[in-house]
């Protein structure tokens, strides 16, 4: 049967652990929109030695599993190099890695959607290479791949129990430790999952409301533009 005096007792348990990982979460999902935004710049170099290495990276993470991921970089790293991070860096560092190979397809799909029209225009305007992209190309590519984007983050949070696997005290391993001190496994994987469940739908609503508003955005340009 439920308890609600032994649930109670594991909210501050919970809180620290669930700020653990958000963090991760976050600070992961960062990363990977950085990592995803370059490998889908460096994908389209003008360079084909540079192609070739970014996509037999790409290919090479997506095929490999996250938890195998992790596991390398935490314990396999230090042996061949001595260099050591700590569970919550090497999180951060795994997600935003493999996901970030996710999202390059994401922001790639995005570029290919600007018409080639607004490459010749910039081209005609004599803009140099970085101002092309920061001006004109990705301020059209990425409004259009936000939810997608959103979906990875949810996603991101919702691999965070992997961690569990170095040692990091998330919610999952909170909960586990908990249910072996006490015996009592109902409560605490119950308000796991009705934590995950919650803050994922505060974040899909999250991105669905910043979507319509990007939308709301660009139809006012548009507007402005014909006027």
């Amino acid at each position: 049967m439920w308890d609600w005096e032994y649930a109670i007792e594991l909210v501050p348990k919970f809180s620290s652990a669930f700020l653990v990982t958000l963090c991760v979460t976050l600070a992961g999902f960062a990363l990977a929109v950085g990592f995803g935004l370059g490998f889908a710049l460096l994908g389209r170099s003008r360079f084909r030695s540079v192609r070739w290495t970014i996509r037999a990276i790409v290919e090479f993470i997506r095929s490999t599993p996250l938890l195998v991921q992790i596991f390398f970089l935490y314990y396999s790293i230090p042996m061949l190099t001595s260099f050591t991070m700590s569970a919550f860096m090497t999180g951060v560092l795994a997600l935003g890695l493999h996901y970030g190979t996710y999202l390059s397809e994401v922001f790639r799909s995005g570029i290919d959607a600007v018409p080639k029209g607004q490459w010749e225009a910039a081209t005609a305007l004599h803009l140099t290479r970085r101002k092309t992209w920061l001006s004109v190309i990705l301020p059209q590519a990425i409004p259009p791949v936000i939810p997608m984007m959103g979906n990875y983050l949810i996603v991101i949070f919702k691999e965070t129990p992997a961690l569990m696997a170095i040692t990091l005290v998330e919610l999952l391993l909170t909960a586990k430790n908990e249910a072996s001190a006490s015996y009592r496994v109902f409560e605490p994987y119950t308000l796991v999952g009705i934590i995950f469940l919650v803050v994922s739908l505060l974040f899909s609503f999250g991105v669905r409301r910043l979507e319509k508003k990007l939308h709301l955005m660009q139809g006012q340009s548009e507007r402005g533009t014909r006027a």
